[in-house]
């Protein structure tokens, strides 16, 4: 079988082609912070927090496919730097009060800021101003917790197959949607499956009902769905 030999952190591994920089740092043991990857979904690179330094580049480890020769820096002083502030405009874009969440505790955003040593937002809050929609009988969307992560898109496309919810808008007036903009419960393609919450880093979609650091998600059941999948 034909191999790729690469460093990471100065460690010589040997790899499969077409693999990710992910996929190799996982194989051996060797930490790279997501969000926006999930195991079972397609990778798009979307939050950045995944960057690594490949001889003084930055790229997403989730969509870099190793190659022949190829060095890897996942934690330089840079890297660290890059991540943290990455992190930080995150919630600067959004209404991310963990006190007052119902993923309080169980938010994968919460993790990362303790994990790249977020002390403090040094970027001023943009502070938006979505209204929340609790029209779904199940569930509700507070657009003020997205980190536009696109996994609730993805899951709901690729595992679910009903392609409910996508992107509206560009830029910082990025948003996701149900059908062609309605609200939740209008949306006569949604299954009710509940795919889209548990594959939800953060409080932005929830089960009703919740009450404060009560919501915990099993976003490992989007890899188990697409494993069955994958075997007929």
């Amino acid at each position: 079988m034909e191999r790729v030999t690469i460093k990471i952190d100065g460690r010589g591994i040997a790899t499969s082609p077409g693999r990710t920089i992910l996929d190799a740092a996982e194989e051996n043991g060797i930490r790279i912070p997501t969000l926006c990857h999930l195991k079972g979904l397609t990778d798009v690179g979307a939050c950045r927090v995944c960057i690594v330094d490949v001889r003084g580049q930055f790229v997403t480890a989730c969509t870099t496919n190793v190659a022949e020769g190829m060095e890897i820096l996942t934690d330089t002083e840079a890297v660290r730097a890059h991540r943290r502030m990455i992190v930080e405009l995150l919630f600067a874009e959004g209404n991310h009060v963990c006190s007052f969440c119902v993923s309080s505790g169980g938010c994968e955003l919460q993790d990362l800021a303790c994990e790249v040593g977020m002390q403090s937002v040094r970027i001023p809050y943009a502070f938006p101003r979505n209204r929340v929609d609790a029209s779904h009988p199940r569930f509700l969307i507070d657009r003020d917790r997205c980190v536009v992560c696109g996994r609730c898109v993805r899951a709901c496309g690729e595992i679910e197959g009903a392609r409910t919810w996508d992107f509206a808008e560009r830029g910082s007036a990025v948003r996701v949607i149900t059908d062609l903009d309605v609200d939740w419960g209008q949306a006569e393609t949604c299954t009710g499956c509940g795919k889209c919450v548990d594959v939800c880093p953060t409080g932005a979609l929830v089960l009703k009902g919740a009450s404060n650091a009560e919501m915990r998600k099993k976003p490992d059941v989007v890899a188990h769905l697409a494993e069955r999948r994958s075997h007929g």
